[in-house]
């Protein structure tokens, strides 16, 4: 996306971003700091928030907050907690970006391990909307609201091998769409970005052959991110976006 975003567009905003330890999620975070967002860096390794923490207060952003949660185990009164202690200290949530997923293992249908499935769902599905439901009432107290949603290319056309990741992110496009049209009349705007190949950590488990140098960094396809979270996409509903269009 060929987009350009003002230094201030995110500027006294308080923005949710899930996976903000490493890849596309820490990026996001720095890159919504630097527009002068406040960050809630969320993940389940707190070395690696607080690296992320540590690279947006040496760029002068604003002083983010750290949530240590384990998507895989966190129950829903875990999520509700979360959101009532967000709301103590900032009294609003302008924007959630649910950044975090898993991918499992690729493998044949027919060989697929039940255990692998249901982690993979948990993560990927279910984990996301315990943590939506408590959330949304925050961000229906902000004048301009946005929540995206993480989505694949396997999530719209159907790969082989692709299994329980593909799924989840098939549920994924649904639970964004639904979301999107029951929020149609608010002021929360509700979209979903397919990052496309990317230079992460997860791209190299599922592609270890692949030239990692011929892929995107998470810094260049940010402007797909700021605008989708920023107030120039406020007529954007229901999309979902790709960062690398063909």
């Amino acid at each position: 996306m060929d987009y350009q975003a003002a230094n201030d567009l995110l500027k006294d905003r308080v923005i949710l971003v899930t996976g903000a330890g490493d890849g596309i999620g820490r990026q996001a975070a720095l890159t919504y700091a630097s527009h002068g967002a406040v960050v809630i860096l969320l993940g389940k390794t707190v070395s690696k928030l607080e690296q992320t923490y540590d690279l947006i207060v040496a760029a002068n952003g604003p002083e983010p907050a750290i949530v240590p949660l384990d998507m895989q185990g966190a129950t829903e009164q875990h999520y509700i907690d979360m959101a009532s202690t967000i709301e103590e200290q900032f009294g609003r949530l302008d924007g959630v970006l649910l950044n975090a997923g898993m991918l499992g293992v690729l493998s044949p249908f027919e060989q697929i391990d039940l255990a692998s499935w249901e982690t993979v769902m948990k993560v990927n599905v279910t984990a996301q909307m315990m943590m939506t439901k408590p959330l949304l009432p925050l961000l229906r107290k902000a004048d301009d609201a946005a929540l995206i949603f993480t989505s694949s290319g396997v999530g719209k056309k159907g790969r082989a091998y692709w299994g329980s990741y593909a799924v989840s992110k098939f549920a994924t496009e649904g639970m964004m769409q639904i979301l999107a049209d029951e929020l149609s009349n608010t002021n929360v705007r509700v979209n979903a970005i397919n990052p496309g190949a990317t230079r992460t950590s997860m791209r190299s488990t599922a592609y270890p052959g692949e030239d990692a140098s011929k892929l995107k960094t998470p810094a260049e396809i940010m402007p797909t991110y700021l605008y989708l979270m920023g107030p120039d996409s406020q007529d954007i509903r229901g999309q979902s976006v790709d960062a690398q269009p063909k």
